[in-house]
């Protein structure tokens, strides 16, 4: 490989909210990378510092047509350039178009377990959240369409958050189900906005489809928010971007975004986004293929080691879905069990909707040397706990 994502980066004393934990523990829990960006998004930051003016910005040409060209050429999908909405991350955007596109007590639906933060969005402003749960049988997650339409239908339901492709449970939405979402929301006027933040970290051999790529129904009724961030591990940078096809709906989204003045970038978040998407192609492919092998080694230690876990079958993010249904009902009691054991910091599926109680989520984006130490210390406090459970 021509990139080194062996690197052991020591992150402690940074400011990072991974990091900012005991000693003794090893973090696992947010999704962020510990491996260093792309070498090339990095030089075309130093040129930017060394300018050394770091006044006002603005969006300039280039950074629509790095987005265009990504989009056009890994995930076929063409966009105009109006259809481009700067903001300085997905979650600002989300919470910005929860306020503008619905009112107070309207429901917002989500299809648990996903992402904790929608949750936020939502409940903050005031909407309720409505659940329908994936169907899970086992082994993977679909969708339960029956009960799909049927919250779709109440006339509250103004707003479907579509995570795509899926976290915590990694799920790649195929063409047939996209579209089956894009017409129920549709018929019954419920605007669709998709998260796809993780579209590029997929298995090699596996793509993602846009939502809006899907059809002309899925397109005109929906806004999609995306970003390089999680791709090229620079979160911190504050840049991404909303794509709204439908111009009465785009007006709307961007009125929002500058009433809340989450509008504008920083002196740094053009430069990064055009860099990452023009000369980082080399380093994610690279990337992905460090990560499946991650994910491989996950599996097979799990496997081997841990009677009574199971690792959820997925192609997309570099997180993984632990049932631990065979340990325990409470994974959320077996999280800080573990953390307390060996100091090992995972996340707790209850975070991500009441189905996940007998799930853990695990990021297996780091080195692969802290990604035994972290399975090691996995399977210790595990044995443990199932000697004292008397299991």
């Amino acid at each position: 490989m021509k990139y080194d994502f062996d690197r052991l980066t020591d992150r402690k004393g940074t400011g990072s909210l991974k990091w900012d934990v005991p000693d003794r523990e090893l973090p696992m829990w947010v999704a962020d990378m510990d491996f260093e960006t792309a070498p090339e998004i990095i030089e075309v930051l130093k040129k930017r510092v060394g300018h050394g003016i770091f006044g006002y910005s603005v969006v300039t040409p280039d950074w629509y047509e790095a987005y265009g060209s990504w989009w056009s050429r890994r995930h076929r999908l063409e966009m105009a350039r109006e259809w481009l909405i700067f903001c300085p991350g997905v979650v600002p955007a989300i919470s910005s178009i929860v306020r503008k596109l619905t009112t107070v007590g309207e429901n917002v639906l989500v299809q648990t377990p996903v992402y904790n933060i929608f949750f936020n969005s939502i409940r903050n402003n005031g909407r309720h959240i409505l659940e329908s749960p994936l169907v899970y049988d086992g082994e993977n997650y679909t969708v339960d369409f029956a009960d799909l339409e049927e919250k779709l239908s109440d006339p509250q339901t103004t707003l479907m958050l579509l995570c795509n492709p899926h976290n915590p449970v990694g799920k790649i939405w195929d063409r047939e189900t996209l579209a089956r979402i894009g017409e129920f929301c549709a018929r019954h006027h419920v605007l669709v906005l998709s998260d796809e933040i993780h579209c590029d970290l997929t298995d090699p051999g596996h793509d993602y489809i846009p939502f809006a790529s899907v059809s002309e129904v899925c397109r005109d009724n929906s806004v999609t928010c995306f970003a390089p961030t999680k791709t090229f591990n620079i979160a911190g940078l504050q840049t991404a971007a909303v794509m709204v096809p439908n111009p009465v709906i785009r007006h709307k989204v961007d009125r929002g975004l500058n009433t809340d003045e989450v509008a504008e970038p920083n002196a740094f978040a053009v430069s990064a986004a055009v860099a990452a998407f023009r000369e980082g192609e080399a380093w994610l492919e690279e990337l992905r293929v460090y990560l499946y092998e991650n994910k491989q080694c996950v599996r097979r230690f799990i496997a081997e080691k841990l009677p009574g876990v199971k690792v959820v079958p997925s192609h997309a993010t570099y997180l993984l879905w632990l049932d631990c249904s065979g340990v325990t009902a409470d994974a959320g009691e077996l999280a800080e069990f573990i953390r307390r054991d060996s100091g090992l910091y995972l996340t707790e599926g209850e975070e991500y909707g009441a189905c996940g109680r007998r799930f853990i989520r695990l990021n297996a984006a780091c080195p692969r040397e802290r990604l035994l130490e972290g399975l090691e210390r996995l399977e210790s406090s595990i044995k443990k706990y199932r000697e004292e459970q008397g299991k």
